[in-house]
């Protein structure tokens, strides 16, 4: 069976659990050798590296806060030493501290602030670096969230920025980087079924389930599918976009 990434080499933030999972086996899959990174889950991601030599592809495990930007150059170096070389690049890692609107006087800024370090200024950092070392024809896909166009309840301000900053960071990379014929997308997630969840299923206002045309969480293997798609050879002419796999949030 054709493996439209076989001798490609990715590398998926925050891989170590949830969709980064399911986005490096869904890589893996098509052939990709594959990179991850993790914060604090060395065992997990150990088994995670294990589960993607199993199929056949090279893998590896790579310590990096993304919420510190001086650790994306260490790291996007670190995959270039071990793997030889970096073709596509999928910033995952990211938090979702909501449920306090700006007024509350209980709400952590300091939580709000290393949300904001995560979600977008590590994000930004890694894409900086990776496009010193990615060839012509190169990937960045970052994971976003349907919240980053519509917001649909109160108390999601500083997440939601976060995935917008990162939106508006991402258009502009395209066109960057679009000489060099290096796409830049991002893909906007809605409610996925992973241990982050689970304690929510069940417990979410209506409201919340009801802003979706579709009334389910996502399948992670959806979500990872459109990640694919632009990583492969169908998505070479797919820039400055935003996907949405959110079940119809921002219709």
């Amino acid at each position: 069976m054709s493996k439209s990434l076989s001798g490609k080499v990715a590398l998926v933030t925050g891989g170590s659990r949830g969709l980064g999972v399911a986005i490096a086996n869904a890589l893996a899959d098509e052939g990709a050798d594959v990179a991850i990174s993790y914060v604090a889950s060395e065992e997990k991601a150990a088994a995670v590296v294990k589960g993607l030599i199993a199929k056949g592809v090279r893998a590896i495990a790579i310590e990096a806060d993304q919420g510190d930007p001086d650790a994306s150059e260490p790291l996007i170096r670190k995959v270039v030493e071990k793997l030889g070389k970096l073709d596509i690049l999928v910033n995952n890692a990211a938090v979702a501290w909501q449920g306090k609107t700006i007024d509350d006087p209980e709400i952590d800024n300091a939580a709000m602030d290393r949300q904001w370090a995560i979600n977008t200024f590590g994000v930004i950092a890694n894409i900086r670096a990776a496009a010193k070392v990615l060839p012509d024809g190169g990937r960045i896909i970052s994971i976003g969230s349907g919240l980053g166009t519509r917001i649909a309840f109160p108390g999601t301000a500083d997440y939601a920025a976060s995935k917008a900053a990162v939106i508006g960071y991402s258009r502009g990379a395209a066109r960057d980087l679009g000489g060099r014929n290096i796409t830049v997308n991002v893909v906007q997630a809605g409610m996925m079924d992973t241990d982050m969840a689970a304690g929510s299923k069940g417990k979410l206002p209506p409201i919340i389930m009801e802003s979706h045309a579709i009334h389910r969480y996502a399948k992670l293997s959806e979500v990872a599918g459109a990640v694919v798609f632009l990583a492969g050879p169908h998505g070479g002419f797919t820039t400055g976009s935003v996907i949405d796999v959110n079940g119809g949030f921002t219709a």
